[in-house]
């Protein structure tokens, strides 16, 4: 889960229901901008709007008061996770003025004058969960009690100084995916309907029709099928990010711009879920799909390019014979704690600077964590020129299970004293 553009504004146009900011928000289009302690009516039953300011300025969680009057849950956004807290980094990409530790030190406020002296009865309805990018430390598990958290949450400590705060919070931050800053934008200023969207979108394309959209215009193939189904046969230069993974913050890390026109090939029958998916993350100008999908492609005679794809069995096998160019695309955090002994370290995140440690002439085999990164990676480079490129399908789990390998594993340099 990530931030994705909301969709407050085709809501509230389809319901008529107004839409509600919290303090300080500066929306360009009508809302009610709600104060701190204000309280909304919903049938019997009330809402408390309490400002907490740090992981934006805006941030805001919502009391849900039931008609008894008893405080009875807490949707608390993006400044109370789960066993952690928002991260304070993400508003000074939008506003130049404030710093990371600037609005640690209000989100600790928040969280001891706001948050914490509430109920411990009280259930937390937080806006992520595991897999976001907008903290570090999320649980699996969706909601719990806030007396829980108070005991577990390692941001919620009764003892903890503000000091102390802002440098557990900050630590260990690592740089949020570069459409984060545009889809808060999005969210301020507004946005096309996704009605619209769709529309543009949901044009489907004979192969001629694709072939000719492909060549002229600047639109990126992407293939949002299974990274393995994809190396059997592709559209030439298409880029695999497969539905079925981690899809948006890889479109948002791999597709710097919001604006780049999109041609799909998708599973068929899933291509308005593509288009729909691609629209969150704020990537609307999908313009149209492969109708049939990439059968279609091949039984009209297009020209059809492969990534070559071996298990571990294959690459051990291989590895026997002599050493060989093996490319770990894992992030570094993950080569560091162990990796295959001799393995390279260039990460899908940084993708270009990678890039240029790469021979063209040389034949290097890529794995990842399971499959799913790698085939990014070969994909793009693929599309780029770089055909000597191997898959190794299972990735990193794989030839560690398969016992197989030397895995060198990460050692602290205190323990060598």
């Amino acid at each position: 889960m990530q931030i994705f553009v909301s969709g407050h504004l085709d809501l509230s146009k389809k319901t008529g229901a107004p839409i509600v900011f919290g303090p300080n928000a500066k929306p360009s289009f009508e809302a009610h901008i709600a104060k701190d302690g204000e309280e909304l009516k919903v049938g019997k039953a009330r809402i408390r709007v309490i400002h907490t300011p740090g992981h934006t300025m805006e941030s805001t969680c919502y009391l849900l008061i039931d008609e008894k009057g008893k405080e009875i849950g807490l949707f608390s956004g993006d400044t109370l996770f789960i066993g952690d807290v928002g991260r304070p980094d993400l508003a000074q990409k939008v506003k130049a003025d404030l710093t990371q530790d600037m609005l640690a030190g209000y989100l600790y406020d928040s969280l001891r004058n706001k948050i914490m002296p509430l109920a411990d009865d009280i259930i937390v309805y937080p806006a992520h969960g595991a897999g976001s990018a907008c903290g570090k430390n999320m649980s699996k598990e969706t909601t719990d009690t806030l007396g829980n958290q108070k005991k577990t949450n390692y941001a919620l400590r009764a003892n903890m100084t503000k000091a102390e705060f802002i440098k557990e919070v900050t630590t260990g931050l690592v740089a949020p995916p570069a459409y984060f800053p545009l889809n808060v934008m999005l969210n301020i200023q507004g946005y096309e309907s996704i009605d619209k969207v769709l529309e543009r979108g949901q044009h489907s394309l004979s192969p001629e029709a694709f072939e000719t959209a492909a060549n002229e215009t600047s639109a990126l193939i992407l293939d949002t099928r299974d990274p393995q189904t994809f190396a059997k046969g592709f559209v030439p230069n298409s880029i695999n990010i497969g539905i079925d993974g981690s899809f948006a913050p890889w479109v948002g890390a791999m597709i710097p711009d919001i604006k780049q026109e999109i041609l799909l090939v998708t599973d068929e029958g899933r291509e308005n879920e593509v288009i729909t998916r691609l629209a969150r993350v704020g990537y609307d100008f999908t313009i149209g799909f492969l109708n049939g999908g990439f059968d279609a492609w091949k039984k009209a005679g297009k020209e059809v390019d492969q990534i070559k794809s071996i298990d571990v069995k294959e690459l051990a096998a291989i590895m026997e014979k002599g050493p060989v160019n093996v490319l770990d695309v894992r992030k570094n955090s993950e080569y560091l704690s162990e990796h295959l002994l001799d393995a390279e370290n260039l990460p899908l995140d940084v993708i270009n600077d990678s890039m240029a440690h790469i021979n063209k002439n040389k034949t290097y085999y890529v794995h990842c964590a399971g499959g799913y990164r790698s085939m990014i990676f070969n994909s793009i480079l693929r599309a780029r020129g770089y055909d000597n490129l191997v898959d190794v399908k299972g990735g990193f789990k794989d030839i560690k299970e398969s016992g197989k390998f030397k895995v060198s594993e990460y050692v602290c340099p205190s323990t060598l004293l």
